[in-house]
């Protein structure tokens, strides 16, 4: 507040230009926001110039007034997608240009992923998105003793990422490619974060020693300080935590010079889309999916979308597009 730094006369102008320009800065903001929410795309010879608004906390409708709505849930993973940062990813991106150019009205939320996952196998949204591959024997930790997949379906794959090792620089690693050679290894791990089925569950057997983080900002500082010798996750996560962690400069670029990835990578991972079987229309809401993810492919609009988002926001995700490198 404006007042509270306004307690001398002496101070009153110099308070006055600084509530003036917060103003500014502020609405500066909150334009810069609005228009990251313009999702825009050429399909089948016509422009689409979809709006996105913010109508409830952590919930955004795009394409208003469209004749069919579909409710989309997701997490906060940038650089991939996220309610604060450009474009709020190139899945964001790519998941409404899809859904309209299908003629919904999208209502999308920001949610802990615990509560999507919930949100979804219990019939509360249509779709949980982004979605690593669900494994057929992975257990439901909403509906006790049932499979995940009894209450969602994948759509086909889309681009993804590669899941890695990372280590300290110039050090040596015992991975050499195969996860057996890593017994009773330090690493760690986000909490809730799945990873490869192979790791989690040698994971589960507690093969490794583990170690359990909130995020990636702070494995990597657990790393930089020889708490642990590897960490596992996503490079292009990994790297947009460094650039958006509350570090200075000079620490940040310590940290990039001091790590690297642990060769080779472990798993590429593809992304889905994981539609709630408890929708009665779900079959349809999949096969209208699936329709629209292969002629977006086919036309190489899927992949135009992507690179235009990354160079646009300057996310480093390389990796979509090289899932071997």
């Amino acid at each position: 507040m404006i007042k509270k730094y306004c307690k001398y006369r002496v101070l009153v102008i110099l308070c006055f230009v600084m509530g003036i320009g917060g103003i500014f800065s502020n609405a500066a903001m909150a334009s810069e926001e609005m228009g990251s929410l313009n999702v825009e795309f050429q399909y089948r010879g016509r422009p689409f110039s979809i709006t996105g608004e913010r109508t409830a906390l952590h919930t955004y409708v795009f394409n208003k007034g469209a004749p069919q709505k579909i409710s989309i849930t997701t997490l906060n993973w940038a650089p991939y997608i996220g309610e604060n940062i450009c474009k709020q990813g190139w899945v964001q991106q790519l998941t409404v240009a899809l859904l309209a150019s299908r003629g919904y009205e999208i209502t999308a939320t920001f949610l802990p992923w615990a509560r999507t996952i919930r949100m979804a196998e219990t019939g509360s949204v249509d779709i949980l998105y982004p979605e690593y591959f669900i494994e057929p024997t992975a257990p439901s930790d909403v509906y006790e003793g049932t499979k995940r997949v009894e209450h969602l379906a994948l759509s086909r794959k889309l681009p993804g990422g590669n899941i890695v090792f990372m280590k300290r620089k110039g050090e040596a690693d015992r991975y050499k490619g195969n996860l057996l050679n890593l017994e009773n290894e330090k690493i760690v791990v986000v909490g809730g974060y799945q990873n490869t089925p192979e790791f989690d569950a040698l994971m589960d057997m507690d093969f490794f020693d583990i170690s359990k983080s909130v995020d990636d900002l702070m494995n990597i500082k657990k790393l930089i300080n020889n708490r642990i010798n590897l960490i596992i996750g996503d490079p292009a996560v990994i790297r947009f935590s460094i650039a958006s962690g509350m570090l200075s400069q000079n620490e940040k670029n310590r940290i990039r010079q001091s790590i690297e990835v642990v060769q080779p990578v472990i798993q590429y991972n593809h992304l889905y889309y994981a539609i709630s079987k408890k929708k009665p229309f779900w079959k349809h809401t999949l096969k209208l999916v699936n329709t629209a993810i292969k002629e977006f492919e086919a036309s190489g609009l899927m992949f135009d979308i992507i690179k235009t988002v990354n160079r646009t926001c300057g996310y480093q995700m390389n990796e979509v597009f090289e899932p071997r490198l």
